[in-house]
């Protein structure tokens, strides 16, 4: 078993899966390896408020994540009737849910799948013939994939995007510096959810020494990932244990109980 899980997703969204975890038994490190931050200039606050304002204008909105659901209902009261929604998985639907709108009073499509949380089974059940010439907006954090958008677009969908949120890799303090070299130290499991995240961590590592020894100690922990793209990361990043689960938490929490 491993000494410690180290859950590396953003803070908002750690809580469930740390506590779950612990509930086996097993000693549990948070470290965010991603930081989500509010839209803070004028003008991006102006062109998200203003993209906002005519929600009723789409046929579809599209959420990538529940930072993004939970970045836009701070500038929404209520959801407005009639404008279907569409999210990569049940976190999102608990997002959802929180501000009000469920399957009550809203249309919503997810992954047929609740273990597969990604575009990839978000566009397999959409109905994509019937989204030809209509309007689809993608709610999501700066940058990020365009494979919705390409599916979406193949299909005859006319996309548009909207930024609602930042996403930063952490400053290497004394603290978090202090934290690493610690964990570096034993033979943990890293669940990791996002590519950029990994390639931020291995980063801030070779911050820490000019002989990158750290990054060499990173690459002989294990890993465990809920997607096919990030596995592949990893294996071009040098890391060689990696366990790829599915999507959902259901998946990491059956990888960890069936450990040595």
């Amino acid at each position: 078993m491993p000494d410690t899980v180290v859950i590396t997703r953003p803070a908002q969204q750690a809580g469930p899966l740390a506590a779950h975890i612990a509930a086996l038994g097993l000693s549990v490190q948070l470290l965010p390896l991603l930081e989500i931050h509010a839209l803070d200039g004028e003008h991006e606050c102006a062109q998200l408020q203003a993209v906002l304002a005519r929600l009723r204008e789409f046929d579809l909105v599209a959420f990538v994540s529940p930072n993004a659901i939970d970045c836009v209902f701070a500038h929404l009261s209520a959801w407005p009737a009639g404008v279907p929604l569409a999210v990569v998985g049940e976190g999102s639907r608990m997002a959802l849910a929180a501000h009000g709108v469920t399957e009550a009073n809203a249309s919503i499509t997810s992954p047929l799948d609740t273990a597969r949380s990604d575009s990839e089974h978000l566009l397999l059940a959409l109905d994509l013939p019937a989204l030809r010439g209509k309007r689809v907006l993608i709610v999501r954090g700066d940058g990020g994939r365009d494979y919705l958008a390409d599916g979406l677009r193949a299909a005859g969908a006319e996309v548009e995007f909207v930024t609602a949120y930042r996403r930063k890799v952490p400053t290497l303090t004394p603290a978090l510096r202090a934290t690493l070299e610690k964990l570096l130290q034993h033979n943990n499991d890293w669940i990791i959810t996002s590519s950029e995240a990994l390639r931020g961590l291995l980063a801030l590592l070779g911050e820490m020494d000019a002989e990158k020894t750290a990054v060499v100690k990173m690459q002989q922990q294990h890993l465990i990932v809920p997607h096919a793209r990030i596995a592949q990361t990893a294996a071009a990043l040098g890391f060689a244990r990696v366990t790829l689960t599915g999507s959902g938490d259901a998946g990491v929490l059956a990888a960890l109980q069936s450990r040595p």
